[in-house]
């Protein structure tokens, strides 16, 4: 299992900037915010593990697999890059995560009998809401 800790520094870029939204002086003077990048197929971790982030279906991971999160919840530009790099590793583990195969079931006859009941009643009571008489 691929940790946040077992990729090098060298392969993710921190990039201080400026908070969006209300905040006062703070937000126009300090660069509290991080940028995350992270590009997938020029880091070091597994071709496995590389395939299944790409696969993804997640809006941080653009359609050249860099993967980007923004983290500006705090005032302090430390906690907000401790934050950047917590969503890293919850995305890495993610995608790590495998799923159980699903097993093929069949319904059982008291489901088929009660659907094909439910039909049956639909169908009369379309019938049911016919015009009455020879001309119509």
């Amino acid at each position: 299992m691929i940790t946040i800790e077992d990729i090098p520094d060298s392969e993710i870029e921190l990039s201080a900037i400026r908070s969006s939204g209300p905040g006062g002086q703070n937000v126009n003077k300090v660069s509290t915010a991080i940028h995350l990048r992270f590009d997938i197929n020029a880091s070091s971790i597994p071709e496995e593990v590389k395939e299944s982030l790409a696969a993804l279906r997640d809006r941080r991971i653009s359609s050249d697999q860099v993967v980007i999160i923004k983290s500006q919840g705090s005032r302090s530009q430390e906690q907000n890059r401790l934050d950047a790099l917590e969503r890293l590793g919850d995305l890495l583990q993610k995608a790590q995560a495998r799923r159980k195969p699903r097993k093929k079931t069949r319904p059982g006859k008291a489901a088929v009998r009660r659907r094909l009941d439910s039909k049956t009643r639909h169908g009369r009571k379309k019938n049911l809401r016919k015009p009455v008489g020879p001309d119509s």
